[in-house]
């Protein structure tokens, strides 16, 4: 009996525990012990409010959002914003029930790992073994012009594949099997527009023609339709975007012998209490389910009645507490309140770079060298914090919806951001929510580390107004709003320059990898692959890249000398770039004197620390070159000097998590 009573209470007990940590992510904890700044957490809904008030009703945007945010294992933020019907009428609510379109890609992946944890499925075995019926799809004609680059495309004579799709290909959409639209243009084969190659043209149109991807259809239907279409690509060869993961879903249903709704719902949104997910969404919660951007929602994604198609690629509905949980179970590491769902080891395969550097990639900004990412199983994985377009630590892991839903996941800062909006693919509204504010927002509300309480405290000074004077000017710090974002110069080897050109530092100077087209660079005649050797006559040989940058930043409309060895030549030559305006994404702050005092004014795309557009803190002066913003923060500032006593920077927090600017608009003197 004394056994009995004593399981009764430890069962008892870790069911509060499981509670306890579920209360953790379902009620947002105190801002402050998370490490985040309360006021600018704030910043969030009224941002997302001005853009929803900026574009009319018909713009395809429904006019609100649900934002979630944890950190650590708790809920830091969540807010529904706005409204979930077009006519404004019905609130949005933090449960409001999202079409979450490819964001059901992650989670058809995880699938298929717990299948492959079981011992049900191998990663590199032929998709064939488990749908035979594509077992002997052929591969689109590909032929490439050695002199010109060029590849010409046909499906009037497919070949025998190099070697069967796998499992994994599926995974990392290298099978060959893509998307039946084509809505993007292919800069990596030189295209201008989508009708500069019919060939290519041809085969998505043959998809869409051909397979049968419809929502009173079944998984094997499709999978079956797709039989007698040739794949695009050998496979292994490129990653292009595309079917890949919905025959996943066929391969999770054969090889777990279960229907994949039922696998899901067993395997991952029961055991992660994912209540309101699945691929439609019940009578009882149509009041919750947001509208879609446009009049009516395209057949396929009818979400209000049961499908036949359990499409993994884009298929199920969601909400962001649902979404949150399982995201925060790939954060653990495949588990949530002592229900393991995934093996570490898995999740970690799928959070690594699957791409080898033989793999082409096609299609779209969201991966490849461009982006600053790379492909797992499942995420983009973020590579390069210099060419990311987004912030966030190397090795954060990201996806997308077709309509604007978007998470993120920063294992460095123990980290999750989710975006619920529904917005009309194209749309510029779309595009202004997408432009990676929360992840700007998020970076930019995290705090920073007080000062040791063993150094000296500061004494105020009083700086003559000449000295004043020298820190009124401009400060740049790139796209960077926070130490922790880590986007910028992270290691100090690549970066973004000014001169609009990605570059990587050489011992023997600075490698122009590739200049925007009609960018400063490009214009001067600077071409992939150069060498600068010097800039305004001093060598570049064996410096670091913050001080090439420190050199290369200046005025708009201010010229560089540079000396440059273009690819292929031996002797450098002469070369002048007329610097341009940063571009409209970037953080700047900027100093000025009002009534005998320095302050301190956001003038860029975005606020950083305390620092607001139209908000002017005062700054005071602990010593001659340092001073503390009269702010919730009480960041620190210290001014940095060039070789000739001239301020040619700033530095936000000096220490482990400082942040640092450089001067672009010094006072005339």
């Amino acid at each position: 009996m004394k056994l009995i009573a004593s399981l009764w209470t430890m069962a008892i007990a870790l069911c509060l525990s499981g509670t306890a940590l579920a209360d953790e992510l379902a009620t947002p904890g105190d801002a402050a012990s998370l490490g985040f700044s309360a006021a600018r957490l704030a910043r969030i809904a009224p941002w997302y409010q001005a853009r929803f008030d900026a574009f009319p009703p018909s713009a395809g945007l429904v006019p609100g959002a649900v934002v979630a945010i944890a950190k650590g294992g708790k809920l830091a933020y969540l807010q529904a914003i706005g409204f979930q019907d077009r006519a404004r009428t019905v609130p949005m609510k933090p449960n409001s029930i999202f079409w979450i379109a490819s964001m059901s890609k992650p989670v058809t992946s995880v699938a298929a790992m717990i299948l492959v944890d079981d011992g049900k499925l191998d990663l590199d075995a032929p998709v064939g073994r488990y749908l035979p019926e594509l077992a002997d799809m052929r591969v689109a004609f590909q032929k490439t012009d050695v002199a010109t680059g060029k590849t010409e495309y046909g499906v009037g004579l497919p070949e025998r594949p190099k070697r069967a799709m796998t499992v994994r290909d599926l995974l990392r959409h290298t099978s060959g099997l893509i998307y039946p639209e084509m809505d993007f243009a292919y800069p990596e084969r030189g295209l201008a527009d989508t009708s500069a190659d019919f060939g290519i043209r041809a085969i998505h149109m043959l998809y869409g023609w051909r397979a049968v991807y419809r929502r009173d259809k079944t998984l094997a239907d499709f999978v079956s339709s797709l039989a007698s279409l040739p794949l695009a690509h050998q496979p292994g060869e490129v990653h292009e975007y595309g079917w890949s993961v919905a025959v996943l879903g066929r391969v999770i249903e054969v090889a777990s012998g279960q229907p994949f709704d039922q696998f899901l719902q067993n395997r991952i949104f029961a055991p992660l209490q994912m209540v309101d997910t699945g691929f439609y969404v019940p009578e009882a919660k149509l009041d919750r389910l947001v509208d879609s951007p446009m009049p009516e929602r395209p057949p396929i994604w009818d979400v209000t009645k049961p499908p036949k198609l359990f499409s993994g690629d884009g298929g199920l509905v969601s909400t962001a507490p649902d979404y949150l949980r399982f995201c925060q179970m790939l954060l653990n590491g495949g588990e949530l309140d002592g229900v393991r769902v995934l093996s570490a080891q898995a999740v970690k395969q799928m959070t690594t770079n699957a791409l080898s550097a033989d793999v082409s990639i096609f299609g779209g900004d969201e991966v490849g060298a461009r982006a600053g990412t790379t492909f797992g199983l499942g995420f983009a994985i973020r590579t390069n914090p210099v060419f990311s377009w987004i912030p966030g630590a190397v090795g954060s892991f990201s996806w997308a919806g077709h309509w604007g839903t978007y998470f993120w996941i920063d294992p460095a800062e123990q980290l999750i951001g989710i975006q619920m909006i529904q917005a009309t693919p194209g749309s510029k509204a779309r595009e202004a929510l997408l432009s990676a504010g929360i992840n700007h927002l998020t970076y930019g509300a995290l705090t920073i580390a007080a000062p040791s309480s063993s150094a000296p405290p500061a004494v105020p000074t009083m700086p003559s107004p000449e000295a004043l004077a020298d820190y009124v000017g401009t400060y740049d710090f790139g796209s960077s709003v926070s130490s922790h974002d880590k986007q910028g110069l992270a290691d100090g080897k690549n970066g973004w320059l000014g001169i609009e050109a990605f570059v990587a530092m050489e011992p023997g100077g600075l490698r122009i990898n590739h200049p925007t087209p009609g960018s400063p660079a490009a214009k001067a005649g600077v071409t992939p692959g150069d060498l600068v050797t010097e800039l305004d006559g001093a060598p570049l040989k064996d410096l670091l890249l913050a001080d090439v940058l420190a050199r290369l930043r200046g005025p708009a409309n201010t010229t560089v000398e540079m000396k440059i060895v273009h690819k292929g030549q031996d002797s450098a030559s002469d070369l002048s770039v007329v610097r341009a305006a940063r571009r409209a994404n970037a953080v700047q702050l900027q100093l000025r004197v009002e009534q005998s005092r320095l302050v301190a004014e956001a003038t860029g795309a975005w606020p950083i620390f305390e620092f607001e557009k139209d908000k002017a803190t005062p700054l005071a002066a602990t010593s001659s070159s340092a001073f503390i913003a009269d702010d919730d923060d009480h960041t620190r500032i210290a001014f940095v000097r060039d070789a000739a006593g001239e301020v040619s920077g700033l530095i936000l927090n000096p220490g482990p998590e400082q942040l640092t600017a450089a001067m672009i608009t010094p006072r005339q003197k």
